[in-house]
C-alpha cells in the first residue's frame, strides 16, 4: 500500500498562503494535515480519496476563516469531526480559546491524541452533542462545517453564545437560500443581522464562503 503522506499534494500558491495564514506555526500545521493523512484515515475521520487535496479542500478552506474571528474570542467548534475549522484555527490562531464539541467517541479520542501531540494548550475537547453543551460553554464565536442545514444548525450554534456573539459557518453555493429558509428561525434565537461573506479571496484559488450571522438577544427583531 502507498504511504498516504506520498499523495498529499500542496501547490506553490497553496503553500505561499499557508506561510501567510499559519505564520511561524506553519510546522504545526503540516503535522496536523500527516494526522488527517494516516491515522485520521485509517480511523475514518478522512475519507482516502481525500488525501491529496487535504489542504486545499480543507485544510486552507477552513483556515482563512481566521480573519473573520475577533483577537483573544472564545471559539466553540460544533460537530468538529477531523478538527475543521476547529483544530485549524487553534493553529492558526494561539490567541483564540478552542473548545471542540463532538458526540462520537472515536473522534474525540483522536482530536485529543491530535492536541497532546501538537502541544496545543488553547483547545478543549468535549464529547458531548451542541444541544447538551448549553450552560457548559459559553462562547464569544461558535464555528461549523458540514454539520447541517442552515435552519437546523441555528439552533445547533446559537444558544451556545449565551446571548450575544457571532456564529461563523462554512457553507457552500447554496447559503443565501440557506439563510432565506432559515431566517425565522435565526431571528427567533436572536440572530440579528445575517450575511454571506468570501473570505481568502486573496489567497485561494477557490474563496471559502461563510454565513455570519451577528446574535444579540437584548436587540432581538420581532
Amino acid at each position: 500500500m502507498a504511504d498516504p503522506l506520498t499523495m498529499v499534494d500542496i501547490t506553490p500558491a497553496e503553500l505561499s498562503a499557508a506561510e501567510k495564514i499559519f505564520g511561524d506555526r506553519l510546522d504545526l500545521a503540516k503535522r496536523y494535515v500527516e494526522h488527517l493523512a494516516t491515522s485520521g484515515t485509517e480511523r475514518g475521520l478522512i475519507g482516502p480519496r481525500e488525501i491529496p487535496r487535504l489542504w486545499s479542500r480543507h485544510v486552507l478552506n477552513c483556515a482563512v476563516i481566521e480573519s473573520a474571528i475577533p483577537e483573544g474570542s472564545h471559539v466553540a467548534d460544533v460537530g468538529s469531526g477531523a478538527g475543521l475549522p476547529g483544530l485549524c484555527l487553534a493553529i492558526a490562531r494561539p490567541d483564540l480559546e478552542l473548545t471542540l464539541i463532538e458526540p462520537l467517541e472515536r473522534r474525540v479520542m483522536w482530536l485529543q491524541e491530535v492536541v497532546d501531540d501538537l502541544g496545543l494548550d488553547n483547545v478543549t475537547v468535549m464529547r458531548t452533542r451542541a444541544e447538551l453543551a448549553v450552560g457548559h460553554v459559553e462562547a464569544d464565536v461558535v464555528t461549523a462545517r458540514a454539520v447541517s442545514a442552515l435552519s437546523n444548525l441555528a439552533g445547533l450554534t446559537i444558544p451556545l453564545l449565551g446571548g450575544k456573539g457571532e456564529v461563523v459557518a462554512i457553507k457552500g453555493r447554496s447559503a443565501a437560500e440557506e439563510i432565506e429558509k432559515a431566517a425565522k428561525t435565526i431571528r427567533k434565537l436572536g440572530g440579528v443581522e445575517t450575511s454571506v461573506l468570501t473570505v481568502g479571496e486573496n489567497l485561494l484559488e477557490e474563496p471559502t464562503t461563510v454565513v455570519r450571522i451577528v446574535v444579540n438577544k437584548s436587540q432581538k427583531k420581532a
